[in-house]
């Protein structure tokens, strides 16, 4: 920045010096026309006057102009010299406030807008795995409505009896109105650390002035007429948009790495004794999960299409190792609906942060198909984990009792389920079952089914 900087200031010099040679050449004789047309030609040219002489104009000079030409050009010869090597030195005991300011000014600018690039979506997130053996920074996070206050009190009083009284983590509400005082005193009585409550930004939970309003709801009421679940609710579209492309934008998570997404009238079924988010980070994980499913088709009609579209122009995020074969049985072509469960994600929130995701995501909201169609955070989430990240960053809790209706996560090891108290049925785990996707999970990761899996597969 400095040696750019000091090449303006030196043509600045040039310039002026230029002006002053043109002032006493001129002077030490009448001004002609010749002079006065040739002084007219700087007008508008700014610091563009250097182009001007390399440009294909060869305007006919007079005597003394020919003089302060070949001077302008020994000068620009010995200052090109000056930086060919970039060791041009910068006096700035020298400069006066105002030009001092206004190097400041051009660093703090160029610092804010030099585009900076990055080998892999992993080395974007490095920084946030440098504290290993150290607290991470984490938190859990809540989207939640004032209504929904007696459903979402009991899953924060079993997160923190199972978990987070030995921990204490703290906790972060987001709701798209203002929480009232009843809601958060409530709150504050039930939890065992801090919490914190943040208003949505409406940009963040409305209507994308790209997308058609008309045609969104024609496609809403098609889908009530097919019976698709949340077909019909334009709220449900603002959650998964605000999902996949939006919490982690917030301002209050700006000082976290990581988070645990907690929803209403969910339950843990087993005591966890250890820091998850401790492990997630000294082990070099990125994304965590309990629960993989299908999606419903006809919400997703086009979002593999858009996927792969991105995939062919952005080949450069595609991870080496990555797990493909997990949403896809012929390696890409076709996605097989396969997603994890996001209401339950423990995962680093640089992975979002990173060029590949936001790139990703900007890219899918563009066609407008959160709301034309019906597409969810899960399957969003799901695809890019499993095609940005190594297959070695992705983690399956496997100890973790959990419950989100209808479905369950019960650990199948006896060990792990007698140690930590684990009060599921067995027999109710959906890990193997036919709409849950298990099966590739396991077959993707090249990892060992448990004994007797085949079992709990009806």
């Amino acid at each position: 920045m400095a040696v750019f900087l000091s090449k303006r200031i030196l043509r600045y010099t040039l310039l002026a010096g230029l002006c002053v040679t043109i002032i006493v050449l001129l002077s030490s004789d009448h001004v002609s026309s010749t002079d006065i047309n040739y002084l007219e030609q700087f007008k508008g040219l700014g610091t563009g006057v250097t182009d001007y002489f390399r440009g294909s104009e060869t305007p006919q000079l007079s005597e003394k102009e020919k003089e302060v030409e070949e001077e302008r050009q020994k000068v620009e010869k010995n200052l090109a010299q000056q930086h060919e090597d970039g060791k041009v030195e910068f006096d700035e005991p020298a400069m006066d406030k105002n030009a001092q300011a206004l190097k400041e000014s051009a660093e703090e600018a160029d610092a804010a807008h030099e585009p900076q690039t990055f080998k892999s979506t992993w080395e974007f997130m490095a920084p946030s795995y440098a504290n290993k053996g150290k607290k991470p920074k984490a938190a859990f996070v809540v989207l939640v409505r004032n209504n929904e206050l007696e459903d979402i009190l009991p899953s924060i009083k079993n997160v923190e009896d199972k978990f987070n009284h030995q921990f204490n983590y703290p906790w972060v509400f987001f709701n798209d109105e203002e929480f009232t005082e009843e809601f958060k005193t409530k709150i504050n009585k039930t939890i065992s650390s801090k919490a914190e409550f943040g208003l949505i930004p409406k940009e963040h939970w409305s209507y994308p002035d790209f997308v058609n309003q008309e045609t969104a709801k024609k496609e809403r009421d098609r889908m009530v007429k097919d019976a698709v679940i949340y077909g019909g609710s334009e709220s449900y579209r603002h959650m998964c948009r605000f999902q996949s492309g939006f919490f982690w934008r917030q301002k209050l998570l700006e000082d976290y790495d990581w988070y645990w997404r907690v929803e209403p009238s969910t339950r843990l079924y087993c005591d966890i004794k250890y820091d998850v988010f401790q492990y997630m980070q000294d082990e070099g994980k990125v994304y965590g999960f309990t629960i993989t499913i299908h999606e419903y088709l006809r919400t997703i009609e086009t979002l593999w299409k858009s996927t792969r579209d991105f995939w062919k122009k952005n080949p450069h995020y595609i991870a080496d190792d990555n797990l493909v074969e997990f949403i896809s049985g012929d390696k890409g072509k076709t996605y097989n609906l396969c997603h994890f469960w996001s209401n339950f994600e423990i995962a680093n929130l640089n992975f979002w942060r990173s060029p590949a995701y936001r790139e990703y995501f900007d890219y899918l909201d563009r066609t407008g198909n959160f709301f034309y169609e019906r597409w969810g955070d899960a399957p969003v989430h799901s695809i890019a984990a499993s095609l940005f990240l190594s297959k070695d960053k992705i983690h399956y809790f496997s100890d973790i009792g959990y419950h989100h209706n209808p479905y369950d996560n019960c650990p199948l090891n006896n060990t792990i389920y007698k140690e930590n108290n684990c009060d599921c049925d067995q027999g109710n785990d959906f890990t193997f079952q036919g709409y849950a996707c298990g099966v590739q999970y396991y077959d993707a990761q090249g990892l060992k089914k448990p004994d007797n899996w085949e079992k709990f597969q009806q």
